[in-house]
């Protein structure tokens, strides 16, 4: 039986992020439900349930089941979750003051402000959608594996690389592959107790998800980080971390994916160092060590500045 977890929204914040991102993805009338929440979020937090289906043209019964399709009980519990997400976000006037949208004749002020939020931001809705169950199962098995593969394509296939190294220097049996015919001939060949990890924002990238079938076929644990958690990627892992994303102009929404796919695997390097404490701790000595001597002294020559 798959352990499979996944994300609910009623149980931790990240609710209109992940509106912003699933929202259209959605039927036609919860579509709508999702637009008239974001369009208001503060009104749609104290609305009835038939203020919101009236707001959104729809019904109460399609409202109820827009609540249950994120997850919920029923509406109440998703005004609160939508209440609680409010407030946090007027308390950092984020919603009311900076929206994603760059001019071509903005400032880098005003570039720097928009992007820094929208990074800031999503990454806060990365790290509330973390269930520490998952990261517990995730870190557990890469500690004690004999074997991690671990496949992302584009922008996601930087944050492979990263994951890959870190691990890989404390002394974590790891593979990145860059070609999908080598990871799925490798995926192929893991046993029960190997982990695959696979990295897709869209979570519809074909060659990640027969990787990550691949390696299912075979009992190794399947991790997936993606941006939509009811994706054909998300189906066929056994844990499922939900990353959010707030494009910007200029960036679509992979690449703005990449920062909060490094948080979530940042979180797992991290947990998987805490449990591999002494190796861990020796690998990095000897790795600092090895490239010491290709580091310039901290006190080097002066030299004037151009122009001072």
């Amino acid at each position: 039986m798959k352990m499979r977890s996944t994300h609910m929204s009623g149980e931790s914040g990240g609710l209109l992020g992940r509106l912003r991102i699933e929202g259209p993805q959605m039927p036609e009338a919860l579509s709508r439900i999702a637009e008239t929440i974001l369009a208001d979020p503060e009104t749609a937090a104290h609305a009835s349930i038939v203020d919101l289906a009236e707001r959104s043209g729809t019904s109460t019964a399609t409202v109820t089941r827009f609540s249950r399709t994120l997850g919920f009980k029923g509406y109440a519990s998703l005004r609160v979750a939508v209440a609680t997400e409010t407030g946090r976000a007027e308390q950092a006037r984020w919603e009311t003051d900076i929206s994603g949208d760059i001019a071509p004749s903005d400032s880098l002020d005003q570039v720097l402000s928009v992007v820094a939020a929208a990074d800031t931001r999503a990454i806060q809705n990365t790290a509330a959608s973390v269930r520490t169950e998952d990261l517990e199962t995730t870190a557990a098995a890469i500690a004690g594996a004999q074997r991690v593969e671990i496949f992302g394509l584009g922008s996601s296939g930087t944050a492979a690389r990263e994951m890959a190294f870190r691990l890989e220097r404390i002394r974590v049996p790891v593979w990145h592959r860059q070609d999908s015919h080598t990871a799925l001939t490798n995926a192929a060949l893991l046993l029960p107790g190997d982990v695959a990890i696979g990295l897709s924002h869209s979570g519809r990238t074909r060659e990640v998800i027969e990787t990550l079938a691949e390696a299912a076929d075979h009992g190794a644990l399947t991790v997936a980080v993606t941006s939509f958690n009811r994706s054909p990627l998300a189906e066929v892992a056994d844990v499922v971390f939900t990353t959010s994303v707030l494009e910007t102009t200029f960036r679509l929404a992979a690449l703005s994916a990449l920062h909060s796919q490094l948080l979530v695997l940042d979180l797992i390097y991290v947990a998987v160092a805490q449990r591999t404490y002494e190796r861990t701790a020796d690998a990095l000595e000897l790795t600092v060590r090895a490239v010491d001597a290709h580091r310039l002294p901290e006190k080097m020559p002066s030299r004037k500045r151009r122009g001072s």
